[in-house]
């Protein structure tokens, strides 16, 4: 005859096994479900210690210095504690548990020399037993697991098992989520260190706006000499002299003013200013351009080759500027005397504009680098910046144009503009 309570006991046991796979499943579906990584950790305590039958559960997470354990959740214990109370590694219940990486169960808390009592959270007349698991990931401990009863419990061998298995999925899951966490925290300082630099410079270069002006001024005022009145003059070569002087000093502030321009171009977001498309006839605006430029090209030929008339759909200031950083790359590295060239095309639905020079050239290499912020390639005849380049690709793209270089022919590089022709809207 079978014996009842046998049957009982058997039931039992399947209903907790069964507890417990509805529980593992639970904390696995955490993973994904959770709303914050607070709240992921607050309800596996919470489920652990209702699944192990216990009073206090609490999770420690190994430092990534691996010298303390430090409490991440808890419930049973004083919530305040969390992220205050540390437990140095290799010490007490928790911190030999991760160093030895294997579980230990406490019958009598108070009569173990080993257990550390936390000030402000163990309480002598709380803790009776205790049992201990650790958080393994890729044979790396990343904390401590722990269940705490207030009365005398003889942990199971099955007790320690189920403990097991819940650190063993919860293990993943958080050093995952510790890692995601990090990763967006140096995000967040690398925005803000991005920022404070933009910021920084756009203010230094904002504020070189005015001395700018009152040098160049000062420039004018220097350079006049009194009228002749139809006299030729006693000393015509030292006028000369301070003329050149004077136009000198006039291109090195057109200079230092469209480093601010450029400056300013690379810090500046693309959204502050709405982008105006509009037709705009790109071989008169490239004449302008040349027209404006024509003192930093005194020591070159900048040959711009007839074609049919093309409008693009483009923002006028910002084609313009584009055109700008170009050119004085050129002027740049192209050595004194040499070609720069200017051509556009209509090629599917696209106006490409070309401007090649002779210069060295840029090796494949640096074909994408050249376009990153403060990216600099010295050569021979000039020192780059790193900021024209990387305004002009922005510009190009906030427009949804395409800017990239490519071999010149015969030597040198040449900038290819992609954007949008009016005849393909």
């Amino acid at each position: 005859m079978a014996d009842p309570d046998q049957g009982r006991s058997a039931t039992e046991t399947e209903a907790q096994q069964l507890e417990r796979l509805r529980f593992l499943h639970h904390v696995a579906r955490l993973a994904t479900t959770a709303q914050t990584w607070e709240e992921l950790l607050e309800t596996v305590v919470d489920g652990t210690r209702d699944a192990l039958r216990a009073d206090v559960s609490s999770l420690y997470l190994l430092d990534r210095d691996g010298t303390r354990l430090t409490l991440a959740a808890t419930t049973g214990l004083d919530r305040y504690q969390i992220g205050r109370a540390r437990v140095p590694f290799g010490e007490g219940i928790t911190g030999r548990v991760a160093a030895a990486r294997e579980p230990m169960v406490i019958p009598d808390v108070r009569a173990d020399p080993r257990f550390l009592w936390v000030r402000g959270l163990d309480q002598r007349r709380f803790v009776s037993s205790m049992l201990s698991v650790p958080l393994s990931w890729h044979d790396q401990v990343v904390g401590v697991l722990n269940v705490q009863t207030e009365r005398p419990r003889d942990f199971r061998p099955e007790d320690v098992e189920h403990l097991r298995a819940i650190a063993d999925i919860l293990a993943g899951i958080v050093e995952k989520g510790r890692l995601q966490r990090e990763a967006e925290a140096q995000l967040e300082q690398l925005r803000a260190i991005d920022e404070a630099r933009s910021e920084l410079i756009a203010l230094v270069t904002h504020e070189l706006r005015t001395p700018l002006a009152v040098v160049r001024a000062y420039a004018d005022l220097l350079s006049e000499e009194p009228e002749l009145d139809g006299r030729e003059s006693r000393f015509p070569e030292r006028r000369a002299v301070r003329a050149g002087w004077h136009q000198g000093a006039i291109d090195q502030i057109e200079r230092l003013d469209r480093l601010v321009d450029s400056i300013l171009a690379s810090v500046r977001r693309v959204d502050d200013h709405p982008v105006e498309l509009v037709p705009t006839d790109v071989h008169a605006l490239l004449g302008d351009v040349a027209g404006d430029l024509d003192p930093l090209l005194r020591q070159h030929r900048l040959e711009l080759r007839p074609s049919l008339r093309r409008l693009a759909l483009a923002d006028p200031s910002r084609l313009r500027q584009i055109f700008e950083h170009l050119i004085e790359n050129a002027v740049k590295y192209a050595p004194p005397g040499t070609a720069i060239t200017i051509d556009t095309a209509l090629v599917e639905g696209l106006v490409r504009i070309g401007v090649a020079d002779e210069g060295p050239g840029i090796p494949a290499e640096w074909r994408e680098r050249i376009f990153e912020p403060y990216a600099r390639r010295d050569t021979q005849t000039a020192r780059g910046s790193g900021i024209g380049l990387f305004a002009a690709k922005r510009l190009a793209e906030s427009m949804g144009g395409h800017l990239w270089v490519e071999p010149a022919d015969p030597a040198g590089a040449r900038f290819v503009l992609a954007i949008p022709a009016v005849v393909a809207v």
